[in-house]
């Protein structure tokens, strides 16, 4: 079976990627833990200031030109992926303010974006859409920001995308939508909310199933 969203727990420390398994009834169990396993030898300077939200050593960094705003560390990660996916939300605001770019992706595609919202760090998050974050972009699996935002039930951040005019009927790789998604994962409030914004009741998975077959 293909790897999927490598959607991850709030707490968790295992590093990024996981397996998706079928349960009985032909939904997915999906391994979620946010953030990022981080080897402190492996960063750059930038990025081990960004990482633990040392605003000062970040500035002190790009004024004597050790760091570049946008360096990639190992893993394709700038300081940007780092702040947000640690909540450092004055790091971001810097970040931002000197102009970064915006929508980099790591080594599993995903953009600074993906990371706030996996991580549930919803200020870093607004903050991105309001520099013209893109919030339709895909992962490594065809996730956007919005499925992110799906498997944590986070109803605030869904809401903040749709604002922004991420795609509620994008599909990643194993052919879900968003409201496919909350269902197949049963995250009933997600579905309730995605359904008053005029979700595709009627869209169809892989299996071919209808939106309304599923049950909780």
């Amino acid at each position: 079976m293909k790897k999927t969203s490598g959607f991850r727990s709030k707490k968790g420390s295992s590093p990024f990627g996981s397996s998706i398994s079928p349960r009985r009834d032909g939904s997915h169990r999906i391994n979620f833990q946010p953030g990022y396993r981080t080897r402190y030898k492996d960063l750059g300077k930038i990025h081990k200031a960004a990482s633990v939200g040392n605003v000062a050593e970040v500035q002190r960094v790009l004024f004597l030109g050790k760091s570049g705003l946008n360096d990639k560390d190992k893993m394709n990660r700038t300081a940007l992926h780092l702040a947000c996916a640690n909540g450092h939300l004055a790091v971001v605001a810097l970040l931002l303010e000197r102009r970064c770019q915006l929508n980099l992706r790591d080594s599993e595609n995903r953009t600074a974006l993906m990371k706030a919202v996996e991580c549930q760090e919803e200020k870093c998050a607004t903050l991105l859409l309001e520099h013209g974050a893109d919030p339709n972009l895909t992962d490594a699996n065809g996730n956007t920001a919005l499925h992110h935002a799906v498997f944590c039930q986070n109803i605030s951040l869904a809401a903040k995308l749709l604002s922004y005019d991420a795609n509620i009927e994008a599909r990643n790789e194993d052919d879900l939508t968003p409201l496919l998604l909350a269902i197949s994962e049963r995250k009933q409030q997600m579905v309730e909310f995605l359904v008053k914004k005029e979700a595709n009741v009627h869209a169809v998975d892989k299996m071919k199933r209808y939106s309304c077959s599923f049950s909780f």
